[in-house]
């Protein structure tokens, strides 16, 4: 004998049926969004990584613009056995500094004694400390790093310092570097040499 159908209870299951439907799929769609969340968290695969103004070429600091030829030529960059840098690291890693200065001398640069110490260790951004009479070189030695920020001082002479910071990884790879003689591409905020005025008092050397 059929059992007698029982509307009340078919709605009853209908429903409970239809909330675990909708408590799997919103389960689901939680846990995808959650995995998408952690891939852009730890920027998985590169995922929401983005230029920060840490790595930003330049970034808050207005640099001189490059130094044409008399004759109106395109500025270039120098040849490396013509400019002398001295290293000096801004962080507590021992032996940090020597290290990039033995690969700048690898690649001809000329070296202003052994590396030292900078006055403060806890240095964030590489800097490039130059004077105006050696801007073109500047820009040469910039070439060779990636995270480096160009600050020109008060100095007279043609020696460049860097200081080393806590976001220096490596030096950019040989074939990416522009060689001798290859056109130099400004800082699109740079500015004229001669207008710039107030420059920081340079690094004892």
């Amino acid at each position: 004998m059929a059992q007698p159908y029982d509307e009340r209870e078919a709605r009853k299951q209908y429903v409970r049926q239809r909330q675990r439907t909708v408590f799997t799929v919103t389960g689901a769609v939680l846990a995808v969004a959650m995995i998408i969340s952690l891939l852009f968290f730890f920027h998985v695969f590169g995922l929401g990584r983005v230029d920060t103004p840490a790595t930003e070429p330049n970034y808050g600091v207005v640099a001189p613009c490059a130094v044409a030829g008399d004759d109106g030529t395109p500025a270039t960059t120098v040849d490396n056995r013509s400019v002398t840098v001295r290293v000096l690291n801004g962080t507590s890693h021992s032996g940090f500094g020597q290290a990039v200065a033995d690969a700048l001398q690898n690649r001809e640069f000329l070296l202003q004694g052994d590396a030292g110490n900078y006055s403060s260790q806890n240095v964030e951004r590489t800097t490039i400390y130059f004077g105006r009479n050696a801007i073109n070189a500047a820009y040469t030695v910039n070439a060779n790093f990636t995270d480096a920020v160009m600050v020109m001082d008060d100095r007279e002479d043609t020696l460049i310092d860097i200081v080393l910071g806590a976001t220096f990884q490596d030096l950019t790879d040989t074939e990416d570097v522009p060689a001798a003689g290859s056109a130099i591409e400004d800082f699109a905020n740079c500015q004229a040499a001669d207008a710039m005025t107030d420059l920081p008092a340079a690094i004892e050397h």
